[in-house]
């Protein structure tokens, strides 16, 4: 028997590659152990508490820490023998990039999950989900891109010249690119200072509509005629937007014009017949009702109240009901609207005497 644990088999003993079997079987027992035991007793701990965290972090654990304890248990099971150098520099690369993947992943899982619970602690969340897929993408390139460099550098490399490479490059892509890295800066914009988000009502320059999508490059407008309306995020970044889904209330300013035949006493009556017809409908807050001015064919006065609701059907119904309220208390009154006219005084002189 101890002539056949010494006997000779690839460079190492059969004790040798005994003792690394038994060293990753061994391991690979205790890391299963650890999988169903106690993870599962800690998922079901996490599952009772009010957190989610807790919850994440365990099943983070056991999508990354546990396969990177197989790669472990393989690697410390090959230090135990003699192999190769050009074999075991080939296992040592494969060992640094597998152990930089599951690092990677971890990173990326943990951004992911701090930019969706800041998220859903604010109102319409499942909106900005859809808007942070975008810059999720981004930070990811760039984690993956130094986690790359970080593993060709412990390879032994020089990774200086690369990166000024790089550089050199990345500025001569700047130069060729500089409108899509404009609408790439002016996305970062819009997602932390969120002017408008997806589902508000905006007007941009002389179009209204409703915002559909959020994208790296462009957001997407669908207007009151229909059709899509694709902008670039640096336009959009670059204008005047009016939001009116963040209208709290409607004012309205309206001009009445009475003839100047009506009489003091009517005139004087005015204004309290305005303030009764806008605090006769709900959801409407009577500012003030003045006789502004004399004009040139008119009496002038000048109505200003507020609509309590950003709906326009509604601002639209308020002010349909108040003018007709205003029309028929006129018209009972006996007070006209006037219109521009002029009045042509004609003087009729002696024809000239022809004698």
């Amino acid at each position: 028997m101890e002539n056949v644990l010494h006997q000779t088999w690839g460079g190492n003993s059969v004790a040798s590659w005994i003792t690394a079997f038994v060293i990753i079987l061994v391991s690979f027992l205790a890391i299963r152990i650890l999988r169903s035991i106690v993870l599962k007793k800690l998922l079901h701990w996490t599952a009772g508490t009010a957190r989610t965290w807790d919850d994440f972090i365990i099943r983070l654990a056991g999508r990354t820490i546990l396969p990177a304890l197989y790669v472990l248990a393989v690697w410390f099971a090959l230090q135990s023998l003699t192999l190769p150098d050009q074999l075991r520099s080939v296992f040592r690369v494969a060992f640094l990039a597998s152990m930089t993947f599951f690092v990677l992943r971890g990173i990326s899982a943990l951004f992911r999950r701090f930019v969706f619970s800041y998220i859903k602690r604010q109102d319409n969340s499942e909106t900005k989900e859809k808007q942070a897929n975008g810059l999720i993408l981004i930070v990811n390139f760039f984690i993956w891109t130094l986690g790359i460099l970080s593993f060709i550098s412990n390879l032994g490399y020089n990774v200086t010249t690369l990166i000024a490479g790089l550089g050199i490059g990345g500025i001569a892509i700047a130069l060729a690119a500089q409108t899509i890295l404009g609408d790439l800066f002016s996305y970062f914009v819009i997602f932390f200072d969120r002017p408008f988000e997806i589902g508000d009502f905006i007007l941009v320059d002389d179009k209204l509509g409703l915002i559909e999508y959020i994208g790296i490059k462009t957001t997407r407008i669908r207007t009151l005629n229909g059709e899509q309306l694709v902008c670039s995020n640096t336009d959009l970044t670059n204008s005047r937007i009016h939001n009116y889904k963040r209208m709290e209330r409607r004012r309205v300013v309206a001009q009445l014009r009475v003839t100047y035949q009506t009489p003091e006493e009517q005139l004087s009556r005015i204004p309290d017949m305005l303030r009764e017809a806008v605090e006769s409908q709900e959801s409407v807050q009577f500012d003030r009702a003045h006789f502004a001015g004399f004009g040139e064919s008119s009496l002038n006065f000048e109505l200003v109240y507020y609509i309590l609701s950003p709906d326009y059907v509604l601002f639209m119904d308020k002010q349909q009901a108040i003018n007709l309220d205003i029309y028929g208390a006129f018209r009972k009154a006996g007070i006209q609207f006037a219109h521009p006219t002029q009045t042509l005084y004609l003087r009729q002189t002696a024809a000239p005497s022809l004698s």
